[in-house]
């Protein structure tokens, strides 16, 4: 198994305060809060694109403010910070840690310049048009792993079948500009030369379409245990890429199971 440190922390980590100073003079960190640790260990492909798959581990951080009006996360929500948050509509900051991916992470890659250590910052919004679904989109820039921008939409229908026990899904899309894909699926003159795969000079547009489901149980007050699963389908220029072609899979699976455990604390 590879122990992928950190790797899911930038989609656990959600930061729901509100503003930097509340209208009774009291700071946006002051009052009840929660900090959720765990893990989750899953069963997906190598990297994005690729058709051999491994067993991968990480921790999962969450912080957030208590009775603030979040009904719903999701483990593919990246994370973020709330300036608007009206329960039936939020919208704030959002960012994403990225990290390098090179030959040591597959031999599918060797000859490929790697994806640099770096982030994405940008904006997110998400709604409620009623009390069991939720649709949220995210639109980053990229920084340092590469300069494009991506776009993020899922709609995640949610119900909770008893007291303790929920159950969630809903479709995904993904696209990007052509940035991005350079970064990730691009084959340029000297990488083909270095690589054996085809030259491949992406464009922008959507890149996945694909659903996730999830089965979240309250164990106890504190500790909740998830078992999950997602596939997508890579469209237009990830599809196209030679390295998608010629040594992965259109087709991504993913399933897992986590565990976290919630710790109370206040600050003043």
């Amino acid at each position: 198994m590879r122990i992928r440190s950190l790797a899911l922390l930038s989609g656990t980590l959600l930061l729901s305060a509100n503003a930097a100073l509340a209208g009774d003079g009291q700071y946006f960190w002051s009052g009840d809060w929660y900090l959720k640790v765990g893990a989750t260990g899953f069963y997906a492909p190598k990297y994005e694109g690729a058709s051999k798959r491994m067993f991968q581990a990480a921790p999962l951080i969450s912080l957030g403010k208590s009775g603030s009006t979040v009904r719903f996360s999701s483990r593919n929500d990246n994370m973020s910070y709330a300036l608007v948050d009206q329960g039936s509509l939020r919208a704030g900051l959002v960012g994403k840690l990225i990290f390098e991916r090179d030959a040591g992470t597959s031999r599918d890659l060797s000859g490929l310049d790697p994806v640099k250590f770096g982030g994405e910052l940008g904006g997110f919004a998400e709604v409620y048009p009623t009390d069991w679904l939720r649709v949220r989109a995210e639109v980053r820039q990229g920084i340092r792993s590469h300069h494009g921008v991506v776009a993020d939409v899922a709609a995640d229908a949610f119900t909770d079948v008893s007291s303790n026990v929920r159950i969630s899904g809903g479709p995904r899309l993904s696209a990007a500009t052509s940035g991005y894909y350079s970064a990730y699926y691009g084959v340029n003159d000297r990488e083909a030369a270095a690589s054996g795969l085809s030259t491949y000079n992406p464009h922008g547009g959507v890149g996945s379409a694909g659903v996730g489901a999830a089965i979240t149980w309250q164990a106890t007050e504190k500790l909740e245990t998830s078992a999950y699963a997602e596939y997508k389908r890579l469209l237009g220029p990830a599809a196209d890429s030679s390295l998608v072609r010629e040594r992965g899979s259109r087709n991504q699976v993913l399933v897992g199971l986590s565990a976290t455990y919630r710790f109370d604390f206040t600050l003043p």
